[in-house]
């Protein structure tokens, strides 16, 4: 017999008699199977990849788009970083598979952009700030800017479209604007001290309106624009990020009245909001969104000049970020302070309209957008109420049947109506009250008049915005309040304030012997907006995040608050904005 068939016959009579060394063979013959899965696993991980990061230059506020794969369908965990900072909770847009959208933030640097999931992270991409990068001199080579041939029609109204013709535009709009003359008071510079930093805003000229829908086309060598309200006769030019264009003159007029902003006066004023009371077993991260004063034709200037702590987005969608991590460390006394000096500019309107030349709303209105937005039900303005609507009909029909048809009849006799028949709360109600209750209470605070109109004129078809601000008497005291705007074709908007007309108590710098003739169409410069309609503030990915709303405050806004996942527990304070100094 040969060696090896008395091998094969040792092992044989042990695998009979000694069963432990056949259990552990088995053993050693799983593991040697299980090892293998785990080395193929780890080898098939899929680990995000990049394609392409979009801008590869680009700044602070920008859009950045990630294209890839392995992402992941939704965010949980998984980060971006870029030149080695991560990207916080609030500023990612869009989360998928193979799609990354995220706001660029203020503290951003030149470095490597890479997608982190659990699985690993991603080979990167780069990003450079273009605030520094260098520009090269170059030497008898012809600036390229844009350039206007021709604007038609030559003369047009308020609201009325332009087509503006020539080259250089840029593809995209981006940034760029169509700048107009303002209907402005021409009036000296700001002065001396806090006004000194904003002596060179051009308070003569007033842009296309992103917020009225202005910008209906923009291509390399056409631009199709409306105009906007605030801008009288004058010179119109294109601002791209290369250079301003050459000017051509543009007549507007119209037949259904006069527009005039007067008085101008420049405000210092902080907005302040407090954090105390902390007591957190696991830790969370909470997300503050500080509403900011808006621009628009009577507040056409507003510039945060101080902000403590650092933000991390001084702006996104009107709001300045802060993002805070509170540990299990955090002392229940320790109170976060949050600090905003805005520097603002506001003018007193007033309009003079002539009845007889206003015209019922055209069909081609009709079909835009500011049209449509401004006079449809949403969660704030409930004008597909039935109640709602039956009243508003009932206020514009006369004794003989026949309904008035002027829609600025229609909001003068509302106004009206209103001032008749309805009562002025002095004291605020609480602040899950409905407005709709004035259906049959007819009693409500000033927040209540202001989006009860609101809601008449949207039922009627009349374009109406609701506006959340402050107002400063002549004390220098401020509280929070609200009016309402609403829009006549061919004319633009036009200011109407319930509650003064009412006679609420408060000191104008400049008293107004009759408070209901002058607040509907005119308004003082007193009046200091944060919000026109609200601002639906998203939340971030995780549904389960704590949210914070403020109703009945100084802006119309979804979300003021959000406390990530873990089990948190503070206090928040949020002042009435104060005016440290008028100019």
């Amino acid at each position: 017999m040969s060696e090896k068939s008395n091998i094969k016959n040792i092992f044989s009579l042990l695998f009979r008699k000694y069963s432990f060394f056949r259990v552990l063979s088995y053993v050693f013959i799983v593991a040697l199977i299980l090892s293998g899965i785990s080395f193929f696993t780890v080898r098939t991980k899929k680990i995000p990849v990049i394609s392409s990061v979009i801008p590869v230059v680009g700044q602070a506020g920008d859009t950045m788009v990630i294209r890839g794969s392995n992402f992941g369908q939704i965010r949980g965990s998984s980060f971006v970083e870029i030149g080695g900072n991560r990207i916080t909770a609030s500023g990612y847009i869009t989360w998928t598979e193979n799609l990354i959208k995220l706001t660029i933030p203020s503290n951003v640097q030149d470095g490597l952009v890479i997608v982190a999931t659990k699985s690993g992270k991603s080979k990167p991409g780069f990003f450079a700030n273009e605030a520094g990068i260098p520009v090269a001199v170059q030497k008898n080579i012809k600036a390229v800017g844009p350039t206007i041939t021709q604007i038609t029609p030559s003369s047009s109204t308020v609201g009325s479209l332009i087509t503006i013709f020539g080259s250089d535009f840029g593809i995209n709009r981006g940034n760029s604007r169509v700048i107009f003359t303002a209907n402005a008071e021409k009036s000296s510079d700001l002065g001396s001290g806090q006004g000194e930093k904003f002596s060179d805003f051009d308070f003569s000229v007033i842009p296309a309106s992103e917020t009225d829908y202005d910008y209906e086309f923009w291509s390399d060598s056409e631009i199709r624009v409306r105009i906007p309200d605030g801008s009288a006769s004058g010179n119109i030019y294109v601002e791209t990020e290369k250079a301003k264009s050459n000017a051509i003159s543009e007549e507007i007029s119209t037949s259904v009245g006069k527009k005039s902003y007067t008085g101008r006066k420049t405000y210092i004023l902080q907005v302040n909001a407090d954090i105390d009371s902390i007591d957190t077993k696991n830790g969370t991260n909470i997300t503050l969104r500080v509403p900011r004063p808006i621009t628009f034709s009577s507040q056409p200037m507003a510039s945060l000049t101080d902000c403590s702590p650092e933000p991390v987005i001084s702006d996104f969608k009107n709001t300045v970020i802060h993002q805070i991590s509170l540990k299990k460390a955090t002392s229940k006394n320790e109170k976060i302070k949050f600090s905003h000096d805005f520097a603002l500019s506001t003018y007193a309107v007033n309009t003079e309209i002539i009845e007889k030349n206003v015209k019922p709303y055209s069909q081609s209105f009709k079909k835009r957008i500011l049209y449509q937005n401004s006079t449809k039900s949403d969660s704030l303005i409930l004008s597909d109420n039935e109640g709602v609507k039956a009243l508003a009909e009932k206020i514009i029909t006369y004794q003989n049947g026949k309904a008035e048809s002027n829609p600025y009849i229609q909001a003068r006799l509302v106004y009206n109506y209103l001032l008749e028949n309805y009562e002025l709360k002095k004291d605020l109600r609480k602040a899950d009250s409905s407005p709709l209750d004035l259906l049959k209470s007819k009693k409500g605070d000033a927040y209540d008049l202001a989006i009860f109109y609101t809601t008449l004129l949207r039922a009627l078809g009349i374009p109406s915005l609701p506006v959340a601000g402050i107002l400063l008497d002549s004390e220098m005291k401020t509280q929070n309040h609200w009016w309402t705007e609403f829009y006549i074709e061919n004319f633009g908007w036009i200011p109407v304030d319930l509650s003064l007309g009412k006679g609420m108590d408060y000191n104008s710098f400049r008293p107004v012997e009759n408070e209901a003739e002058f607040y509907f169409g005119n308004l003082d410069g007193q009046h200091i907006a944060f919000s026109r309609g609200q601002n639906e503030v998203k939340q971030t990915m995780n549904a389960k995040n704590k949210l914070v709303h403020r109703p009945r405050s100084y802006a119309f806004q979804t979300i003021w608050e959000e406390s990530s996942e873990g089990n948190v527990n503070y206090s928040s304070l949020w002042n009435v904005p104060v005016v440290l100094g008028v100019y």
